[in-house]
């Protein structure tokens, strides 16, 4: 008994130190990238103006992700669909890549302080590091030219690469973390997918028919409206930047 619950808190604290090192290698990367890739590209705006909109995006993410839904007829209950990562987009091709991160953080703490985890906490580094993977190469292809073209094509290339590397991340460790930490069997987990889908038997067959065309979906549902609503939102959010980048000759159009 005291063995396993040793054990218990032993693989916890583990789950805990992953999530912090992701966190600070994915900010650490992507402050590199703004720092010697992106340079003067990204938008320059006081600190107190850029923690408000962090936060206030990061709360609007919030409110989405609460209205999360399963897709019943795609993959199994646990993997769900939001539309939180609009205001998470809308914010790295505001603030750059670093800023979506950062906005992305403040959604997951804050859902964690209103409505607590269902997932042991799995879910919920899935949905920041796989949001992540979709926002962050996104908002780097975008600012390095800011047009509509860009646009397209950066949430073109964020949702090739959410559906990539979500569905690695699944296989080789967020299945099997959910498994033991949550005390579910992963031979149940698969069971729950082929119930579904007759041709899923395993982890990766699990991830080819479930997770995989999930994050597409998911990208699609994202991009649509971010480039509706983007350009919109961004007159707000840009005023002073705008202000300060005519000033110095250094203003560019925005996509």
């Amino acid at each position: 008994m005291g063995t396993g619950i040793l054990q218990a808190i032993g693989e916890n604290l583990q789950f805990v130190l992953v999530c912090v090192l992701v966190v600070f290698a994915l900010v650490g990367g992507a402050k590199l990238v703004e720092t010697r890739v992106l340079k003067n590209r990204v938008t320059n705006m006081g600190k107190t103006r850029y923690i408000a909109i962090c936060a206030m995006l990061g709360a609007l993410a919030m409110i989405l992700h609460l209205f999360d839904f399963p897709v019943p007829f795609l993959a199994p209950g646990f993997y769900k669909l939001d539309f939180s990562e609009i205001p998470v987009m809308i914010g790295a091709f505001c603030l750059g890549p670093v800023g979506g991160i950062v906005i992305e953080l403040v959604k997951i703490l804050l859902k964690l302080v209103v409505k607590g985890t269902s997932t042991a906490f799995v879910g919920d580094l899935a949905n920041f590091v796989v949001g992540c993977s979709f926002i962050v190469p996104a908002s780097i292809i975008y600012h390095l030219h800011k047009t509509r073209t860009t646009a397209i094509v950066s949430l073109a290339a964020g949702t090739v690469t959410m559906t990539v590397f979500g569905s690695l991340f699944n296989a080789v460790y967020l299945l099997p973390a959910f498994a033991r930490l949550y005390g579910m069997p992963l031979d149940a987990i698969i069971g729950m997918g082929t119930a579904i889908n007759k041709g899923i038997t395993s982890v990766s067959t699990l991830v080819l028919f479930a997770v995989a065309p999930l994050n597409l979906l998911k990208g699609v549902l994202i991009s649509v409206p971010t480039m509706v609503l983007y350009k919109r939102i961004s007159k707000v959010l840009h005023s002073t930047a705008q202000d300060a980048a005519v000033v110095s000759g250094r203003h560019q159009p925005q996509g």
